[in-house]
């Protein structure tokens, strides 16, 4: 009886100190401040007159913008995410 009751007492201090382990590398990982860890300055994005945005999609770093032009033609406008700059242009065309 004496070395169930070693065993139970073993168990739960392992128990106690395993939550308490888990509990801290929780706490670890916590950001300490309540800033972004990535932050760029505000710019302007330029989209040609009266261009609608159709849709948009965000990547881990990129943001694409699929833009409706007047005269119905369609473009892809590529943002990085981490700056805030253009990256580029993709001209879409229909397949003749």
């Amino acid at each position: 009886m004496r070395a169930l009751k070693a065993l139970v007492a073993v168990m739960g201090i392992i128990i106690v100190g395993g939550f308490a382990v888990l509990v801290a590398a929780i706490i670890g990982r916590v950001p300490r401040s309540g800033n972004p860890p990535h932050s760029f300055s505000v710019n302007a994005i330029d989209i040609p007159r009266e261009a609608r945005i159709e849709t948009m999609t965000a990547g881990s770093d990129r943001l694409v913008l699929d833009l409706l032009l007047p005269d119905n033609r369609r473009q892809l406008l590529i943002i990085d995410l981490s700056t805030g700059a253009r990256v580029g242009i993709v001209e879409l065309h229909p397949a003749p």
